[in-house]
């Protein structure tokens, strides 16, 4: 009963904290006059003023809620590729919080925090795809893999910033978080 319990908190937070990001990172945005989807990234939000304040306690607060539904997930799904991708989103969400706790002002460590990131979405969502398309749905494997590849795919695209395919990449993780908190709230 407690596992059942906090598995369905978990998913809450996943819900919770993928309904609150957007809107929160547009907030910071509204603080940011110059700033351009073309030409910025979305970090440059987290260096100074009022939008550094919302946009770096954004990105720690969903990161510690990706974390608790990363635990929630783990105990939830079952299989070797379900857990390995359950163990990467877990660290992806180590990651997200650590963009925010070292912005982009701190150099090379946000660079590298931030790359982590990213990767790690990407080979989360790929096991996940694999551990579907075996395990259950092959429908949900399909579309997961297909997110996956495009979003690592998008970086490979010639932009003059890169807050598009940050927001790419990470709405097409944010869909996977909402159709698995689907899953654990129902089962």
């Amino acid at each position: 009963m407690r596992k059942e319990r906090f598995v369905k908190g978990a998913a809450l937070c996943g819900i919770v904290g993928v309904i609150a990001v957007y809107p929160l990172i547009l907030l910071a945005i509204s603080y940011y006059p110059g700033f351009s989807w073309f030409d910025n990234a979305l970090s440059d939000l987290g260096v100074q003023g009022v939008s550094a304040i919302i946009f770096n306690t954004t990105l720690i607060s969903a990161g510690i809620l990706l974390f608790i539904f990363s635990i929630g997930l783990m105990i939830h799904i079952t299989g070797f590729t379900a857990k390995l991708s359950c163990i990467l989103l877990l660290a992806s969400a180590i990651f997200l919080a650590l963009i925010g706790l070292f912005p982009e002002n701190y150099g090379r460590i946000h660079f590298y925090v931030s790359v982590a990131f990213f990767v790690l979405i990407v080979l989360s969502l790929l096991s996940l795809g694999i551990h579907f398309l075996l395990k259950s749905s092959k429908l949900s494997g399909l579309l997961t893999l297909i997110g996956a590849l495009a979003a690592a795919l998008i970086w490979l695209l010639p932009w003059r910033g890169v807050a598009i395919p940050e927001a790419i990449s990470s709405l097409i993780l944010s869909a996977r978080i909402v159709a698995l908190t689907v899953k654990m709230l129902i089962k």
